[in-house]
C-alpha cells in the first residue's frame, strides 16, 4: 500500500551534481503497520558533502554499491504503492535524478504522493515544520535524525498517526488506486548486498590481515615501491581506507605476503628511531610519534622499545634514510570538500604562506588537503592515478606551522 522513503544526500540541489548517500524504504500496509524495512548506503562517486550532518564517511561510501546497482531493487520496493515522506519534493527531485543519469524515467511524482510535512498542517497544525517537530507534536518518540532508516521509520509512525486520525478509508484512497495503475519501466535488479552504516564502536580492519599469509620471508622483499606508498600515507599520520588499498594492492604487485610487509614495517620504525634519536636527545614528542607509526603499522610499542635499542646500540646494520617530506614555498596545492572554516579561507591562508593554490589537480600538484581523505571527488580520484597525497586539514594545518621552520639535522 505505501512505501515510506528518506534519503542522505552529499547536499541540496541535483543540478550542483548532488548525489544520494543513503537511501531507506518501509513498506506499511493499508492499516500503516510496517511490513518490511530496507535501508544500504550508496557509493555517490564523488566528494561527501556535509558530513558533519549525515555522519557518513567516504571509507563507509566506498563499501556500499552505486545507486544503478541499487536502482532495480529500490524500484520493486517502490512499484505500485503511495510514495511518502518527509518533504517529498525534495525525495522524489533526487529519485528522479538518479533514475535519469541512467537514462530511466521513473513514474515519481510528488504532487501524486504523500507528505507528511505537507499533511501536518491539517492534521498536526501546532507542529513545526522538521520532522522531529512533527513527532514531537504527534506524542511519538525521539529518533537519531539525519539517518535514512531512522527518519523513514519516524516518517512511518507519523503516517500512522495520520491514518487514525483520519480514519477508515482514508481520504487519499483514489491516490493508492492511481499508484497501483501506474506503469513502472522494467529495472533489472542485481543481486547487491545492502550496506548498513558501521557502528561507531566498529571500526575497519586492519589491512595487514588482508595480506597473503605466507612463510619464510622473502630474503630480500623488494620494497621499495611499497616503502615510497607508505611514506605518503604517513605524512598526516593517518592510514585511510584508500591508502590502506594503495598499500594492499602494491604488496600483492611485489608478491610481498604479510610477513614481509612486517619485515619492511620494523626497518621502517628502526629507520625512524635511528633519525629520532641522532642528536642525542628523544624527546616526548619524538617518542609518541614513534607509538603512533608503530600502532598504524601493526606493531606494539615494545617494538618501538626495541628500535630504539637496536638505534643505540649501532649494531644493527643502518637503515637506509627516508628523506622527509615537508611543503616548500611555492608548492602548489589543491583543496576538496565541504571544509570547516570555508574553503576560501584555508585557501587564502595558504597564499599568505608563500604557497600557491589551484583548481584542478595535475602533475604538478604537490599536495592535496582533503576534508575527508577517502573522498571520491574527481580531485582525489586524479590525486591517486597520480601518486599526490591527499591529506586531512587538521594535518595540513601541521605542515603548514612548520613550512619556514628549518629542517632539522639528519
Amino acid at each position: 500500500m505505501y512505501a515510506v522513503i528518506d534519503l542522505e544526500t552529499t547536499g541540496l540541489r541535483t543540478s550542483w551534481h548532488d548525489r544520494v548517500v543513503e537511501a531507506a524504504v518501509i513498506q506499511l500496509d493499508e492499516w500503516g503497520q510496517i511490513t518490511s524495512e530496507w535501508c544500504s548506503l550508496v557509493n555517490p562517486d564523488r566528494d561527501m558533502g556535509p558530513q558533519l550532518i549525515h555522519g557518513i564517511s567516504a571509507a563507509e561510501a566506498r563499501r556500499a554499491p552505486k545507486f544503478d546497482k541499487l536502482a532495480g531493487h529500490l524500484a520493486g520496493l517502490l512499484r505500485k504503492r503511495v510514495l511518502v515522506a518527509h518533504n517529498l519534493r525534495f525525495e522524489a527531485m533526487f529519485l528522479l535524478a538518479e533514475y535519469r543519469r541512467m537514462g530511466i524515467h521513473v513514474p515519481i511524482d510528488a504532487d501524486a504522493g504523500l507528505c507528511t510535512m505537507r499533511l501536518a498542517s491539517h492534521l498536526l497544525p501546532a507542529a513545526g515544520r522538521s520532522l522531529s517537530d512533527c513527532c514531537r507534536a504527534a506524542g511519538l518518540p525521539k529518533h537519531r535524525p539525519h539517518s535514512a532508516l531512522e527518519d523513514a521509520r519516524a516518517a512511518a509512525r507519523l503516517l500512522g498517526r495520520y491514518l487514525v486520525a483520519t480514519g477508515h478509508p482514508p481520504p487519499w484512497t483514489a491516490m493508492a488506486t492511481a499508484a497501483a495503475a501506474l506503469e513502472w519501466p522494467v529495472v533489472a535488479a542485481e543481486p547487491v548486498v545492502p550496506v548498513q552504516r558501521r557502528s561507531p564502536k566498529v571500526g575497519e580492519e586492519h589491512f595487514l590481515t588482508r595480506l597473503v599469509d605466507r612463510l619464510p620471508r622473502l630474503h630480500q622483499p623488494q620494497g621499495d615501491e611499497y616503502l615510497d606508498v607508505l611514506d605518503k600515507a604517513l605524512l598526516d599520520r593517518h592510514i585511510s581506507a584508500s591508502e590502506a588499498d594503495a598499500l594492499v594492492a602494491t604488496a600483492d604487485s611485489f608478491g610481498l605476503a604479510r610477513v614481509d610487509v612486517d619485515h619492511l614495517h620494523h626497518e621502517y620504525l628502526l629507520a625512524l628511531a635511528t633519525a629520532a634519536i641522532e642528536d642525542g636527545v628523544l624527546t616526548a614528542a619524538e617518542r609518541d610519534d614513534l607509538d603512533q607509526v608503530a600502532s598504524l603499522l601493526g606493531l606494539q610499542n615494545n617494538d618501538v622499545d626495541r628500535a630504539l635499542a637496536a638505534a643505540e646500540s649501532g649494531n644493527q646494520d643502518a637503515p637506509r634514510r627516508r628523506t622527509e617530506w615537508r611543503l616548500q614555498p611555492g608548492d602548489l596545492l589543491v583543496f576538496t570538500g565541504l571544509m570547516h572554516p570555508p574553503r576560501e579561507h584555508w585557501q587564502a591562508e595558504a597564499v599568505a604562506a608563500g604557497l600557491r593554490v589551484g583548481d584542478n589537480v595535475t602533475k604538478q600538484t604537490r599536495l592535496l588537503v582533503a576534508a575527508d581523505p577517502d573522498s571520491a571527488s574527481g580531485k582525489a580520484k586524479k590525486a591517486r592515478q597520480y601518486g599526490i597525497p591527499i591529506v586531512h586539514p587538521a594535518a595540513y594545518r601541521d605542515m603548514l606551522a612548520g613550512l619556514n621552520t628549518p629542517a632539522p639535522a639528519r
